[in-house]
């Protein structure tokens, strides 16, 4: 199986998140490959400089680039969009952090997307059904999205529970799921493709949102 290396941005700041909170690394990890993953050389690594406005994502090569077109698309009065690792909505959620810049920083949005899910797992019981949740409150359009989930989660604690688990945070394993059933909605940031920038929306909502 291809294993990818777990020293991008994203994964490198769901590690910090997972060590400050309760939610597991791997449950961080598959979170991030599902919002922003792109496939790279027969892996699937999140990205952190993405941003999903009016139903299109945009994925870009540098910070500074991708916060550029987030601010431009506030100061055109769009409230609704979403940045960062995890796609946290800037709707929903802006107000929490300090600035654009802020809440797009890898280790500031994967510890945010963390407590959220932690919230979510107290309510629901089930990291697979917070998963769902973080997604979506409408259940199919969650149960589809926890497929996704529950197959890179499987293949990410596979590659932990290797023969070395005191080597440090496992390389893992990013093979893609079938792309026969898309997620089918507005609110996700669907798997990437090398090369191309439009996708469909990207959402996290906070608890009493509906989708």
């Amino acid at each position: 199986m291809t294993l990818a290396s777990a020293d991008g941005p994203c994964l490198a700041a769901a590690r910090r998140a997972a060590a400050a909170t309760d939610v597991p690394y791997s449950v961080l990890v598959s979170i991030a490959q599902v919002e922003t993953g792109r496939q790279i050389d027969g892996t699937v690594q999140p990205w952190p400089w993405a941003v999903n406005a009016g139903g299109t994502g945009h994925w870009f090569a540098a910070a500074q680039d991708a916060l550029d077109f987030a601010q431009q698309t506030l100061a055109a009065g769009e409230r609704s969009f979403d940045i960062g690792c995890f796609q946290l909505n800037y709707r929903w959620h802006g107000t929490q952090f300090t600035s654009l810049d802020q809440m797009m920083a890898p280790d500031a949005n994967a510890l945010y997307a963390a407590r959220f899910l932690s919230r979510l797992h107290a309510e629901l019981g089930d990291w697979s059904a917070a998963a769902g949740a973080y997604h979506s409150r409408d259940s199919s359009r969650a149960s589809q999205y926890r497929d996704r989930f529950d197959h890179f989660r499987a293949a990410a604690e596979g590659a932990s529970a290797g023969p070395n688990p005191a080597a440090g945070p496992p390389r893992l394993a990013l093979a893609a799921p079938s792309p026969a059933s898309p997620v089918p909605r507005s609110d996700t940031f669907p798997l990437f493709r090398a090369g191309s920038a439009r996708r469909s929306a990207g959402s996290l909502f906070p608890l009493d949102a509906g989708s």
